[in-house]
């Protein structure tokens, strides 16, 4: 059993470089467009090519791959490193480079399409392309949805349905009561790569997946991996999906409005001339994160709202408060999370409730 100091001070490492890596990045871009680095790349493509899509995926392709090579070895460290040094991994140096080098192929298939239609409303809708650009991201995220499950996942995982039928039907009946048709239930390799344990709830429609790690699977109960279950129903039955998509709905279009405004009253403090060029575009990043730094803590909040709303489902369906209590405990230590940190830590940082705090409102 690990203590929780181990965890503690895991998790204040990890959190601690994720803060670095925020802030350096946000500071990187900054000193491009401060220096004149960003328009000095725009103007420097230009010799090779006068048509502005494909200025665009080169000007963002250099700048990524910049931004990549000068944080590679934090990522290394923290990625690869540190998860090997707290004996979380089970990825072989050559695996998780392959596994990064597809989860760019996967980011630029996506990325890139959404990329060119981005210029191609700001440059067609001017300074109200943050509303068409909104429905677009709705869509797309819609579209994500349903397609991640039964097209992206498979790329990096083996997903196969389990094999325990008990467990199965169980999971099944479940569901049933939950109101959700769900056709099967799977079971994914996580263990290729990590010694934690998951599970999710994923898809829309016909692409609905109940998804257990087989690390899950391997090292559980049948009454714990029940109120795992229960709980991720939980989040189906209270409508938080429903709600998720709603508060993230009104909010993108509010912070691309808000980021839109900004752009565009910023533009002169880096000597841009118009929202369409190029170089200008970085600038988008920086107050898309700024505001991203005030919207987290309250994201978070409803986070955990919904965490304690899901506990408190699996109890009442399963009525197995000692088995969850014991999951929550096994799923800590299995993922050397830190049971209690510090109140502003979890306040800002923390989707879900602390330990102590989820198995305190399991009795209340």
């Amino acid at each position: 059993m690990t203590d929780n100091s181990t965890a503690k001070k895991y998790s204040n490492i990890k959190l601690g470089f994720g803060i670095f890596e925020g802030v350096a990045s946000f500071l990187l871009v900054a000193f491009f467009l401060f220096t004149g680095i960003s328009s000095n790349l725009e103007n420097y493509l230009r010799n090779f090519t006068g048509n502005d899509y494909l200025l665009l995926i080169s000007f963002v392709l250099g700048m990524g791959i910049l931004i990549s090579v000068i944080f590679w070895p934090l990522n290394y460290y923290t990625d690869f490193y540190l998860e090997h040094k707290y004996n979380l991994s089970n990825q072989t140096f050559t695996k998780w480079i392959w596994e990064g080098i597809k989860e760019t192929l996967v980011g630029g298939a996506i990325g890139l399409p959404l990329l060119l239609l981005f210029y191609w409303v700001i440059k067609t809708f001017g300074l109200m392309w943050w509303l068409p650009f909104s429905v677009l991201m709705f869509i797309l995220s819609v579209i994500l949805a349903q397609i991640v499950p039964i097209i992206i996942l498979p790329i990096f995982y083996k997903v196969t349905p389990i094999e325990n039928e008990n467990l199965k039907e169980r999971i099944l009946r479940l569901s049933k009561d939950a109101g959700l048709k769900v056709e099967n239930v799977f079971k994914f390799d996580m263990s290729k790569n990590t010694k934690k344990a998951n599970a999710a709830f994923t898809g829309l429609g016909k692409t609905k997946r109940i998804l257990l790690g087989d690390t899950l699977l391997d090292n559980y109960s049948e009454d714990e991996i029940e109120t795992v279950i229960a709980h991720e129903l939980g989040h189906y039955k209270r409508k938080h999906i429903i709600k998720n998509i709603f508060i993230s709905t009104i909010s993108s279009f509010l912070i691309f409005y808000l980021i839109a405004q900004l752009h565009q009253l910023s533009l002169n403090w880096f000597g841009f001339s118009s929202i369409t060029q190029i170089a200008s575009l970085p600038l988008l990043m920086l107050w898309g994160a700024l505001i991203g730094l005030v919207q987290q803590p309250i994201t978070n909040w409803i986070s955990r709202k919904y965490e304690y709303e899901a506990d408190k489902y699996a109890i009442q369906v399963t009525n197995k408060r000692d088995a969850f209590a014991s999951t929550l405990e096994k799923l800590t230590t299995q993922n050397l999370s830190d049971k209690e940190p510090h109140p502003f830590v979890e306040w800002f940082f923390y989707s879900h409730p602390s330990i102590k705090k989820r198995i305190a409102a399991l009795d209340s």
